[in-house]
């Protein structure tokens, strides 16, 4: 059995730990990256890998694609953590960040649907399941890797390290697909040049593989390799014991299903408001969620280091509650802050939508009067609030004063002017200061569950089948709560026509995750993770 005390931490010690996170975080840098140029340029490609004549459907599905690769997370987690349980820790995360790292730099090379059809959306979707499988074994090697170098009583600090990386993984996507669209015109972007980030995604892999090719196997599970305590059977010995399949039900309820749509909504989440709703640039945009990443990563080690003082459960649940409690009036002061004159508009002149013929349409074309009409005021970033109505002109728009009956984009977008509603928001009006502390508030919450996170997993599962429990609670949280979060708001928005019902989403899972946490949560903070 191997143990870590304070006599460890020597110089040749502590600049092998820095070469253990360095590698385990190069994993997750390249997860973070590859989420945040699939999330931020699906927009770009959506349209040209679906069938054509619906735009909002074929975002839609692109966005459903993005889920997919997190739906399939969970099988990965099964797969590579068993493999990690019997064969090792670091021969599993270097075989997941191959198959990572080329499914990515694959989607840049895609044919189009105009160019083979059918053929196109299922090539994507079969590399975003790839990429899901390979995914689903990184995180758990990367948490659990540095977990079984780390001391005892450092935990929390050393592993926090991880959580930063999707930092890093953001801000390198933001920076490349900021330089090719500030390098090149709107049209080629859109034809072409937003393949560019996904194929230079190879570099970050060349680099990732060099690293961990030279690393040596966890002291744990090398010791335990040794005494032949290697469990046989992860899947019977994971989830045929009561007392650890409770523990994953905790960890998956309590834990990881409300850091995931903690996390998203702090920062994917918004950035897709600020672009899509408040109709924000995207260079302003890109800035505004970069001024509050860097502000707040630092936070990252601080609440890990705080979590190995104080324990993991206190900042773990007090996220979540906080988040709750607060999403709503953050992003209303958000709007105030980014586009005053929308949120002057939509107090002053709310708008309405009657009529009889309206259709829940998610993937489906709007043909109704009221289905074009909602979609034009959903696309046009419009709060509106629907009234059952049985007046014969099938749909009746209110907007402030005016009065229009039937569908006319014409008359919708003239109203609406009128009425004070800005087609996008004037960056000279942008409350900076106010802004970024918002976002910034958002990333305290996400640093606050996430931060802990990793230590908080480790320490729960016992050594010889750690990577399949943690790793499948860790992915059922992320993939499902947290992959599908972009897809079930903005669903929402486009079926109730208010662009903050999407954050009933994570609100309710953020509530859940608060109740199980508070009551079921054992903390065990600086325990021997070598038993």
């Amino acid at each position: 059995m191997v143990t870590m005390t304070d006599n460890d931490v020597v110089p040749e010690a502590a600049a092998s730990r820095r070469l253990v996170i360095t590698a385990a975080s190069l994993g997750t840098i390249f997860e973070w990256y590859d989420f945040y140029i699939y999330g931020a340029l699906a927009v770009f490609f959506g349209a040209l890998f679906f069938p054509p004549g619906n735009d909002t459907a074929a975002f839609l599905a692109s966005l459903a694609t993005f889920g997919a690769g997190f739906a399939v997370r969970p099988l990965g987690a099964l797969v590579f953590g068993r493999l990690g349980d019997m064969v090792g820790r670091k021969y599993t995360f270097l075989v997941t960040i191959l198959i990572m790292g080329l499914s990515t730099a694959a989607v840049g090379l895609l044919p189009t649907y105009a160019e083979v059809g059918l053929l196109a959306p299922v090539l994507l979707v079969g590399l975003r399941l790839l990429q899901g499988l390979a995914i689903g074994g990184e995180y758990g090697g990367a948490a659990i890797y540095v977990a079984e170098h780390a001391p005892d009583h450092l935990r929390g600090r050393h592993t926090s390290w991880i959580q930063t990386t999707s930092t890093v993984g953001l801000l390198l996507s933001l920076g490349v697909i900021l330089v090719c669209r500030q390098t090149m015109d709107a049209a080629s972007f859109a034809a072409w040049g937003w393949r560019i980030p996904f194929i230079l995604s190879v570099a970050l892999l060349g680099i990732s593989v060099y690293i961990r090719l030279r690393l040596e196997e966890s002291p744990v599970f090398a010791a335990m390799k040794r005494t032949g305590a290697v469990s046989r059977a992860p899947f019977r010995d994971s989830f045929g014991n009561w007392t650890n399949l409770s523990r994953i039900l905790v960890a998956l309820f309590g834990a990881t299903a409300g850091q995931a749509v903690v996390w998203y909504t702090g920062q994917f989440y918004a950035l897709y408001f600020l672009t899509a709703t408040l109709k924000l640039d995207y260079v302003n945009a890109y800035l505004l969620i970069a001024l509050a990443l860097v502000a707040g990563t630092p936070l990252y080690i601080l609440f890990g280091a705080l979590s190995d003082r104080i324990g993991r459960k206190p900042l773990i649940v007090g996220g979540f509650l906080l988040a709750a409690l607060t999403y709503f009036p953050l992003f209303h002061a958000l709007t105030a802050a980014v586009n005053p004159a929308l949120d002057t508009a939509q107090r002053n002149s709310p708008v309405t939508v009657a009529a009889h013929d309206c259709n829940v349409n998610v993937f489906a074309k709007p043909v109704t009067s009221c289905d074009l009409a909602r979609d034009f005021l959903s696309k046009a970033g419009v709060t509106y609030v629907s009234i059952p109505t049985t007046d014969p002109a099938g749909v009746v728009v209110r907007i402030g004063v005016a009065e229009i009956r039937g569908y006319d984009a014409t008359a919708y977008a003239a109203a609406l002017a009128a009425a004070g509603y800005p087609k996008a928001t004037d960056p000279s009006q942008i409350r900076w200061v106010p802004a970024t502390l918002l976002l910034t508030v958002m990333m305290v919450w996400a640093t606050m569950v996430y931060g802990p996170m990793a230590a908080f997993l480790v320490e729960l599962f016992p050594a010889r089948i750690r990577y399949t429990s943690l790793s499948l609670p860790f992915h059922v949280g992320n993939g499902l709560f947290g992959g599908f979060l972009p897809f079930v708001a903005f669903a929402v928005v486009v079926v109730t026509g208010d662009p903050y019902a999407g954050l009933w989403y994570p609100v309710g899972v953020a509530v859940v995750s608060f109740v199980v946490g508070l009551l079921f949560i054992r903390d065990r903070t600086g325990c021997r993770v070598a038993d």
